[in-house]
């Protein structure tokens, strides 16, 4: 099975064959497709969501999919990349699935914020690095997913906020956390007292998005914040994947307490890398004047 990428970028046009190792959708209801690249790409996982009637509302089915496609990928040694992308045009994720929400008893709303927080909290531990491709709406829960990922790249048609208080409620799955630790308390309270959306350039300069593509011509625009966030993975791909993981473990850990204690972190991450052999063949690429070829050990 192939598919065929091409993208205006900052680094020049390209055109790409994408060669997919596997794609199947988890559960009954097609609505998670999990891909697995092949080729140049191999490594790259893609967790696509396909709901389309219901803009990719986060319902039962929906997390409980999502859930079992990360508890997959945390379980492959292969998956060094990882994108969470839409495939419904003009949506990443439209939140919580409201509809299903009013038919549920107040116990069951319980249960069911419980598991989405869970599930939000894998994606957020996964230790491969992690990209939202944001190709469209991404409000409510949907933002918060977003959050959850290490880098979020967006489209020209990017829009995001957080718009619970002109439901009269606030953001219950991490938003309030998460975006606080991204942009600051000034920010994120700006954006939460008003239920402000943002535009892909906007949300790019107050470091919501890492990077944000913007379209040519009308008609190239709804996948290109997915083929950008491919271009960001495969600049991550070459690199080591035990040195990424614990790069990525570092910093997250490291934030989160004082440098005094962050530094520590940081130095017993580095001792899992000391022992690899990825470590040395970096080693003799570099003395070789090659590139390397790093196999996760």
């Amino acid at each position: 099975m192939f598919r065929y990428f091409s993208c205006v970028s900052s680094r020049g046009f390209y055109a790409r064959t994408n060669s997919i190792l596997g794609a199947r959708w988890l559960g009954t209801t097609s609505e998670v497709e999990l891909i697995r690249h092949s080729g140049e790409d191999k490594g790259i996982v893609t967790v696509s969501f396909n709901r389309p009637k219901a803009k990719n509302a986060l319902s039962r089915s929906v997390v409980d999919n999502f859930s079992k496609a990360l508890t997959e990928i945390r379980q492959d040694n292969e998956a060094r990349v990882v994108i969470i992308r839409s495939t419904v045009t003009g949506v990443f994720c439209a939140g919580a699935d409201l509809k299903e929400r009013a038919t549920m008893e107040q116990n069951e709303v319980g249960e069911f914020l419980h598991k989405l927080k869970a599930t939000f909290c894998e994606l957020e531990r996964l230790p491969q690095p992690t990209i939202a491709a944001i190709d469209g709406v991404a409000l409510g829960g949907g933002f918060e997913l977003s959050l959850c990922c290490d880098m979020r790249i967006g489209g020209p048609k990017t829009l995001v906020g957080l718009p619970e208080t002109s439901l009269g409620i606030i953001p219950g799955a991490g938003g309030t956390q998460r975006l606080t630790r991204l942009i600051g308390e000034s920010k994120t309270k700006a954006l939460v007292f008003t239920a402000k959306r943002l535009g892909p350039q906007a949300a790019l300069a107050m470091g919501i998005l890492n990077d944000a593509a913007e379209a040519l011509a009308i008609e190239n625009a709804d996948e290109l914040g997915y083929e950008r966030a491919l271009e960001w993975a495969r600049d991550i791909l070459p690199n080591g994947p035990v040195a990424v993981r614990m790069a990525k473990k570092a910093i997250d850990f490291g934030a989160s307490v004082d440098p005094s204690s962050g530094l520590d972190v940081e130095q017993l991450c580095y001792a899992q890398v000391i022992p690899t052999e990825d470590r040395m063949e970096g080693l003799r690429a570099f003395k070789e004047k090659r590139k390397p070829v790093y196999t996760g050990r």
